[in-house]
């Protein structure tokens, strides 16, 4: 967790009003920086999916109750006094430059976390680990299903 004094370094300070000393601290919880960055990576053209499976369905499941978990849980954070560190794993859309996109999330989770908490994003190590195709989902579902893809290839 990072505590942010109302004193001191103004960049920590940067937005609030009445940085006078001795009026007491504020406490980020690494959750909060999480739900923010996952925030912003979700809402970069050409992301899919934040998390893996596993990860995914938990936050659908969780998701009822509280719309971030999801995008908590597929985001994991370190946060120190002053900076935060973020990984996470990502499925991208076919046919979008994975170079150019892990800049643009790079870009959007740095500005979303530092203007909102105040802390210094000094690593974002990001995951690719699929590529959705639009269309295979109706097909995965079938073949799930047992129902769809046996049935009309053997008679």
């Amino acid at each position: 967790m990072a505590d942010i004094q109302t004193q001191g370094d103004s960049r920590t300070t940067g937005g609030r009003s009445g940085g006078s000393g001795g009026r007491g601290k504020t406490t980020i919880s690494d959750n909060v920086v999480s739900t923010i960055a996952g925030i912003a990576i979700r809402e970069t053209d050409g992301v899919h999916s934040v998390g893996r499976a596993a990860s995914k369905a938990l936050g659908t499941v969780t998701g009822r109750r509280s719309g971030a978990s999801g995008a908590r849980r597929a985001v994991k954070v370190e946060v120190g006094e002053k900076q935060a560190a973020i990984d996470v794993d990502i499925e991208v859309e076919y046919g979008i430059p994975i170079h150019e996109l892990a800049d643009r999330i790079r870009t959007h989770v740095v500005d979303a976390v530092e203007t909102m908490t105040g802390l210094e994003v000094v690593e974002i190590n990001i995951v690719v680990f699929d590529v959705h195709i639009p269309g295979d989902d109706d097909s995965d579902d079938d073949d799930e299903g047992g129902s769809g893809g046996g049935t009309s290839r053997v008679q």
